[in-house]
């Protein structure tokens, strides 16, 4: 068992990781995940709230000095006891019925560069035996999109802040392989957030916890029949990747103040 890693260039760890995640022959790649939501906050017990699945389909283009990886992504939250896609959820804090928002993040585009604006390109890699783990460790903080003053029920901050922890498990030949395109991958997935803003949680103290598991998949349709079925009938276009690069990137915050509070299936 090898607790090891040769030393790598940072074009070899820029390949291996870009194998792992995607494809380097421009193949989409569709990664799917599975886990739970949890209701954290001062003197109360920890809650499941949700259950949540979700998928993104990406593929990589080659341009000068790295890749860009076009992607747009789609979770849905669940019934945390029979795993359906919610459309209302009753909010055990406030009493309050909401509808449901579900993820639709179009673009999730990110530049993988060798030299990029934090120097020369490198990546957390653990050495387990015969596997490897990519460790990415993602704090965010940057103005939110839901100013407090403009959406008192849904904003407790002017600074969105979150965590969000990948680990993405491949085997350990990634890092020596010379002429595969991709190789398969597991993953863990922990996020710590804000409330979302369609819970209308205003300034309570607290947040949500999320906690999943997934992989790389060999075709979209490997997906449950479910969720093909339910992006089929609402966003068709979710099952391939986009085709250039478009900015800035939607996440949960912009495509809610997008619907300006109103409700999406």
């Amino acid at each position: 068992m090898s607790l090891s890693i040769p030393n790598l260039t940072p074009e070899q760890q820029l390949q291996a990781l870009a194998k792992t995640r995607a494809a380097i022959d421009g193949r989409e790649v569709t990664v799917w995940w599975s886990g739970d939501v949890y209701a954290w906050g001062p003197e109360q017990p920890y809650l499941r709230l949700f259950g949540f699945e979700g998928f993104n389909v990406a593929r990589l283009v080659r341009v000068a000095g790295g890749y860009e990886m076009l992607a747009r992504e789609a979770a849905f939250y669940l019934d945390p006891r029979d795993r359906e896609i919610l459309t209302a959820w009753h909010n055990p804090f406030t009493g309050e019925t909401v509808d449901v928002l579900h993820v639709w993040n179009d673009p999730v585009n990110q530049r993988w560069l060798l030299d990029g604006p934090r120097g020369p390109f490198q990546v957390s890699i653990t050495p387990l035996g015969d596997q490897v783990c990519f460790n990415l460790d993602i704090p965010l903080a940057y103005p939110s999109p839901l100013p407090v003053a403009a959406y008192p029920d849904s904003s407790a901050d002017d600074t969105y802040r979150a965590l969000e922890l990948f680990h993405f498990y491949a085997p350990a030949e990634v890092l020596t392989d010379e002429h595969s395109a991709s190789f398969p991958h597991v993953l863990s997935w922990a996020r710590m957030s804000p409330w979302l803003p369609w819970m209308r949680m205003g300034s309570r103290p607290g947040g949500l916890a999320f906690h999943c598991r997934g992989m790389k998949l060999d075709r979209y349709t490997d997906m449950p029949h479910r969720t093909q079925a339910y992006v089929a009938a609402h966003a068709p276009h979710y099952a391939t990747a986009p085709e250039s690069w478009t900015e800035p990137n939607e996440t949960s915050w912009t495509y809610f103040r997008k619907l300006a509070g109103h409700t999406s299936s």
